[in-house]
């Protein structure tokens, strides 16, 4: 627990060399954005893993917005006496990721968005349906509930990858050893589901109400990584949010899902020669 400014932060901490902000998304804690970043230490790497508002052991504030969240990041980073960082922001963790880099442009030194939970303009084609409030409801019934998630897990496992993860459970059987792996530990590491609860509603409305965000003051140079069948639909946000930040590249898959499973390997070579790429800048 670091003692920052802006109140107690949940960190976890790997590796050394360059920082690595990582942002995890709806679901997770500092446990599940390593999960996602550990193998970037093997390449010089340092990664930082937050707790983000209402996660684990984060408190959650009573402005929770991802403008205070981004201050949270930075808050971070004066705790640990670094100036800059690069910083990953994936699923839900990408709002206050984008807010970070418009907010304390001096501090972001390149910005990584995986499957980004971002706004898009109505104009943008979707890439799949939106949730509807229904099925956010039952989500939340389900989330809300260390047994009900233990259940799911244990009997209906590639329900939850559908519904939870926003995956197609087929390319989760069709995948390789390390990736199936992955997958499922992903899943597993939702749990204990009680003790994300909080920032899991905050989740939930943010994506219902995501608002346009002024991308051309974005100067940090921006990766961005999704999949066309995401079942959350990223992949149009992606796509727009690197149109419009002037230094921005998109890395697009036509199958993969919201874990972008197949392309783990991948994905992570992108995102290190990216940082190494934009080091110090």
């Amino acid at each position: 627990m670091l003692d920052t400014r802006c109140g107690p932060i949940e960190v976890q901490e790997a590796g050394a060399g360059l920082p690595l902000l990582m942002i995890h998304g709806s679901g997770g804690g500092h446990d599940q954005g390593m999960d996602f970043a550990r193998p970037l230490t093997q390449h010089g790497i340092r990664v930082i893993a937050v707790s983000r508002f209402g996660y684990l052991r984060t408190p959650r504030p009573a402005d929770a917005s991802p403008e205070a969240q981004a201050d949270a990041h930075v808050c971070v980073l004066d705790a640990l006496g670094l100036l800059r960082a690069a910083v990953l922001g994936a699923s839900a963790g990408a709002p206050s990721a984008l807010q970070a880099a418009i907010r304390h442009p001096e501090r972001v030194s390149a910005l990584v968005l995986v499957v980004p939970i971002v706004h898009k303009p109505g104009a943008a084609a979707g890439s799949a349906p939106p949730v509807s409030d229904a099925q956010d409801a039952r989500l939340l019934r389900l989330l809300g509930s260390d047994l009900l998630v233990w259940s799911a897990l244990h009997l209906a496992r590639d329900a939850f990858f559908a519904q939870v993860l926003a995956t197609p459970p087929a390319l989760i059987h069709a995948a390789d050893a390390r990736e199936r792996a992955r997958a499922h530990a992903m899943a597993e590491h939702v749990l204990p589901v009680s003790l994300r609860a909080a920032g899991l509603a905050d989740d939930t409305r943010l994506g219902k109400g995501l608002q346009p965000y002024p991308l051309e003051r974005i100067r940090a140079p921006t990766l961005a990584i999704s999949a066309r069948d995401d079942g959350f639909g990223t992949f149009a946000g992606a796509q727009y949010i690197a149109s419009r930040i002037p230094a921005a590249r998109f890395i697009d898959y036509d199958t993969g899902g919201h874990l972008l499973i197949g392309h783990g390997e991948e994905v992570r070579a992108a995102i290190v020669a990216w940082l190494r790429a934009h080091d110090g800048q």
